[in-house]
């Protein structure tokens, strides 16, 4: 029988790439997503075109943090919920703190009520490397359980996990987070650094640098996640985890922004700025957990995704350019 995932946040980023690599399998997938103007929709409908070609592909264009609507639209059987839809960004959430509570904490909440009724037992959550926050022991590993988040974001995606284990336990829904850590790649999203700074770059404009460059960032390229995301979601050893999901290494600012100028072939002109609040100085992760127990192994090294990210931008920029 044709196995059904349910896809929260299936149009975005990392969840385009998902639904890519489970039609692919011959799964069928649903999608449920509200093409929030955190960014601009247009680029969500472009990510799903192709998948509204699939015939074993459903697009749902609903808000997580309305648990009739999930109710009344979701009628089918569904063997896995693959939750990623969430109010991204940690500097945006210290401006609105109380949305990101509402999307990110209620609509997890709905999502996990959704599944006990509907009998879903398995469960894998979109958590956060910014959960650990400002913790010094690094690499930071799963069994450290020093949280020190500094952003209203990072606290959203702890309550998450934790209402995760709460379910959990009374309800028997295994429930999988998967701590992602600075994720890159073809289509992500325009606001991020990576994307931000290439964008800025090739038009030769001033890229902005908060702090002194050197921030480190644990980059880990999108397919990678992708696997890690597959594996959680029929792992069966235990009711109860959270891995993280990195490359296992650390780079500075100033290292990505002379890696950026190699791939795209450009100079790029800083514009230095205080430090933002709600930044960590640097995120690190501790893979052996995912390794031993996902079967999670990394393979694109920073360099590498980087070339396939600058050949998606440029090719962007002339479909744009017509």
């Amino acid at each position: 029988m044709q196995r059904h995932a349910l896809v929260t946040g299936g149009a975005g980023f990392i969840g385009s790439h998902l639904v890519d690599r489970l039609l692919a399998e011959g799964w069928r997938v649903t999608v449920v997503d509200n093409f929030d103007p955190f960014y601009d929709p247009a680029i969500k409908e472009q990510n799903v075109a192709q998948h509204l070609k699939n015939p074993s592909y459903s697009l749902y264009r609903l808000d997580i943090r309305d648990l009739q609507g999930l109710r009344r639209e979701l009628k089918d059987h569904y063997d896995v919920i693959v939750h990623l839809a969430a109010k991204a960004g940690v500097r945006p959430s210290i401006q609105g703190p109380v949305t990101y509570q509402e999307v990110n904490v209620t609509g997890t909440q709905n999502m996990l009520e959704f599944a006990r009724e509907r009998e879903i037992g398995q469960f894998v959550f979109a958590s956060s490397s910014s959960v650990y926050g400002i913790n010094p022991n690094v690499p930071w590993r799963e069994d450290d359980h020093v949280l020190m988040p500094i952003s209203p974001y990072a606290s959203t995606k702890v309550s998450g996990e934790l209402m995760g284990h709460v379910y959990s336990h009374l309800y028997g829904i295994r429930f999988i987070a998967l701590r992602f850590f600075t994720v890159y790649g073809p289509r992500q999203r325009p606001d991020l650094a990576i994307h931000k700074f290439a964008r800025l770059m090739l038009a030769g404009q001033s890229v902005p640098i908060f702090g002194d460059g050197t921030t480190r960032r644990d980059y880990t390229y999108v397919d990678d996640i992708v696997e890690g995301v597959r594996a959680a979601m029929t792992y069966e050893a235990s009711r109860y985890e959270i891995f993280n999901l990195g490359n296992n290494q650390t780079v500075s600012l100033k290292e990505l922004i002379q890696l950026l100028e190699d791939v795209l072939r450009v100079r790029a002109r800083i514009e230095w700025l205080p430090e933002a609040p709600g930044d960590v100085p640097q995120t690190w992760a501790d893979i052996g957990k995912a390794q031993a127990r996902l079967g999670y192994c990394p393979r694109t090294g920073l360099a590498q995704g980087l070339e396939y990210f600058a050949e998606w931008i440029r090719e962007s920029a002339e479909l744009r350019n017509g």
